[in-house]
């Protein structure tokens, strides 16, 4: 049975979660923005203590690399990056989007994150499958398929999946992902880049 530390904080949540294949620790917090980097590793040292484990006990170490919040993509990023260094284990790269996917049961969906300002970061499943875009609220609204997410959105055939029951179904039905290269998922520039002349 793998062991393994899983990070999140590609939103204004907070995630770290351990596992050890037959028990698990789930460290949330729901809204921690800005306060990320400072949070984060006191919370995966709370999540492996009360698994058990160290960090070199862990198999492996994902970590979910957006869309969504440019700041806590980097953030977690490199807090992965140095740790699974340290560690001398591999990586496993998570999207947003299949960290919500791989928790539902459905033949035709899309999965939604808030991109702010009324827009919002999307992927098509299942049928009608498309590429990630960045859309409007009415654009989402229009989508002719129910749409699944991890936050508090106001959108329409909208399904709000906890975020802290996500992260650890993820990670156990994407072992393909495990060693491949962790690059940042960013769907659109950020502001400071779209406002550059």
């Amino acid at each position: 049975m793998s062991k393994f530390l899983a990070i999140d904080v590609s939103s204004r949540y907070l995630c770290a979660a351990v596992s050890d294949g037959a028990k698990n620790s789930v460290k949330y917090i729901p809204d921690c923005a800005y306060r990320q980097s400072e949070l984060l590793m006191e919370n995966i040292s709370s999540a492996l203590d009360e698994a058990g484990l160290g960090v070199s006990d862990l198999d492996f170490i994902a970590v979910v690399v957006g869309p969504g919040s440019f700041t806590g993509i980097r953030i977690g990023i490199a807090a992965a990056k140095g740790l699974a260094a340290g560690a001398g284990v591999p990586l496993m790269p998570l999207t947003a989007f299949d960290l919500v996917a791989y928790n539902v049961e459905s033949e035709n969906f899309c999965v939604a994150i808030d991109a702010a300002h009324s827009h919002y970061y999307v992927q098509g499943y299942g049928v009608a499958p498309f590429e990630p875009s960045y859309m409007s609220e009415e654009e989402v609204n229009s989508l002719n398929c129910r749409v699944f997410g991890r936050e508090d959105l106001g959108l329409k055939n909208y399904t709000k999946i906890p975020a802290e029951s996500c992260i650890l179904n993820s990670v156990a039905k994407n072992p393909a992902n495990l060693g491949k290269p962790v690059r940042a998922l960013y769907v659109r520039k950020s502001q400071a880049e779209e406002g550059r002349k």
